[in-house]
């Protein structure tokens, strides 16, 4: 296996450990090469995790390629939140205050390599915050109120920040932890059969209507589990709770996603899980896995600065540009002109270093399938807008137009489209999605999987009924009394 140590500048990085190799971060992104490397570890050290950076899409690729990043992304999301860092680590009080107990000044900073210390007596702390924030460099800060010490905040160590009196350390560090290092985690109390469905009563655009909502409450009535309702104000009740159900639009930069890794950490069963909404939400880490694996897509460019140029070679005109975390035909635009193209993909690169560039299929409809832990619910038609070459368009004033929406069950669809959906859908995981293709000809192309797939009463309900509400809360159901058995007595 190959060991790599992704830098944003190979200058900064002064440190010698066997068996490593450091790449800059513009380099493991953009040369493929270390795309096709199927048996590569990556060890992101860039300055900066900041969403949408060069640091947040080494883990991100790194992911989709299967090189196991450190930390991954999900790490680097919880560790921009402070709240999530106090919920994680508030189990580590006790220790801390033992720790700190003889330290004289108000405050102190530790520095965690590969979960080590220089100084031995902090190594068990460093452990169990490495455990539950696995970023090789870090650096969390701590301060004194009233006698107790509180963990302020933990931020990644830049490269160029370690001391050259640390270098030794670090140096160990490594090598323990490439050696294979056990990671201590906490264990979660029983859970309970209480059902909390997130949702926002002002979004204009909910992935389900009040109808569905209701639907799916009467349901989880009928298979012995309460349902509270919750919005964005409800974050400190999640622990009242054995299971969360997301039912508003979701994005990592948003509240859902807080929601998401909250529930993770106080042990609820979650849809959508937070490296569903990860993975699902960024097109670039999409791109990315589905090339991988070899499931058919239009054809598609990953675009930086350097490359824009090459779009219109390589992709034809007229194309698809499309932000990273575009969603319901926003940040989603069709170019037809190489001006329009250099134009549109410039406004879209100063909001991220990464977008996608696809080729442009013209067709009357999208499929959508609907899946839910790796099987098929239903299948829908989504008909472009009248005049329009999305399903949505989105005119002045916010006004939307829609097209129809036909839907179909699981053996009348085409047999083709189904299993294409599957394929694509299984490599994100066994959360809720929506895969959605176009058909040309006898082609299928998988555009995009999301999460948090629409259910709306009297469109994709409209084939299974009342029964489409009772498959899912039955899948939570079944997760609850798992998860449950696992607990220990």
């Amino acid at each position: 296996m190959s060991l790599l140590f992704v830098v944003s500048d190979p200058g900064d990085w002064a440190i010698d450990i066997p068996g490593v190799t450091v790449v800059s971060a513009r380099a493991y992104l953009t040369d493929p090469a270390f795309g096709e490397d199927r048996d590569a570890k990556v060890f992101n050290l860039c300055s900066r995790y900041r969403y949408q950076s060069f640091g947040y899409y080494v883990s991100l690729l790194a992911e989709a390629r299967g090189h196991d990043p450190l930390p991954t992304v999900s790490a680097i999301e919880d560790l921009q939140s402070p709240n999530v860092v106090r919920l994680l680590t508030e189990d580590l009080d006790e220790l801390i205050q033992r720790l700190f107990a003889p330290i004289k000044s108000n405050a102190f900073e530790l520095s965690i390599y590969f979960g080590r210390n220089v100084a031995g007596r902090y190594d068990l702390l460093c452990q169990q915050i490495f455990s539950l924030l696995p970023a090789p460099l870090l650096r969390a800060y701590f301060d004194r109120h009233n006698g107790q010490w509180r963990m302020r905040r933990v931020q990644p160590i830049a490269p160029a920040d370690i001391p050259l009196s640390h270098h030794e350390c670090v140096v160990e560090a490594a090598l323990d932890h490439f050696a294979g290092r056990k990671r201590r985690l906490r264990k979660r109390a029983a859970p309970r059969y209480d059902l909390a469905i997130l949702h926002d009563p002002a979004n204009p655009e909910p992935p389900s209507n009040a109808k569905a909502l209701q639907k799916f409450e009467k349901a989880a009535v009928a298979l012995d589990m309460q349902v509270q309702f919750i919005t964005r104000v409800d974050f400190d009740r999640l622990a009242e709770f054995d299971a969360l159900f997301i039912r508003d639009t979701t994005a990592v930069n948003h509240y859902t996603y807080r929601f998401a890794r909250r529930a993770v950490a106080e042990g609820l069963v979650v849809i959508d899980d937070p490296d569903s909404i990860l993975r699902c939400t960024n097109k670039v880490y999409l791109a990315e896995l589905l090339a991988r694996h070899h499931v058919p897509t239009p054809r598609t460019l990953l675009v930086h600065r350097d490359n824009v140029h090459q779009i219109a070679a390589q992709i034809a005109l007229p194309c698809v540009l499309k932000q990273p975390d575009s969603a319901f035909s926003k940040g989603v635009v069709k170019v037809e002109s190489a001006e329009e193209m250099l134009a549109k993909a410039g406004e879209l690169l100063e909001k991220s270093e990464l977008i996608i560039a696809q080729e442009y299929l013209p067709t009357e409809f999208d499929w959508r399938v609907g899946i839910l832990d790796r099987r098929p619910l239903y299948v829908c038609k989504y008909f472009m807008a009248a005049g329009h070459w999305q399903i949505i368009k989105r005119e002045e004033e916010r006004k939307l137009v829609e097209g129809p929406a036909r839907t179909l069950s699981v053996g009348e669809a085409p047999e083709e489209v189904v299993k294409a959906a599957l394929r694509a859908a299984n490599l994100i995981g066994e959360g809720f999605y929506g895969v959605d293709l176009k058909q040309v000809g006898d082609r299928c192309y998988v555009i995009e999987v999301n999460d948090n797939p629409s259910v709306d009463a009297g469109c994709e309900d409209s084939v299974l009924k009342d029964a489409l509400y009772r498959e899912i809360m039955g899948v939570f159901l079944r997760r609850i009394e798992a998860h449950k058995r696992c607990l220990p007595r």
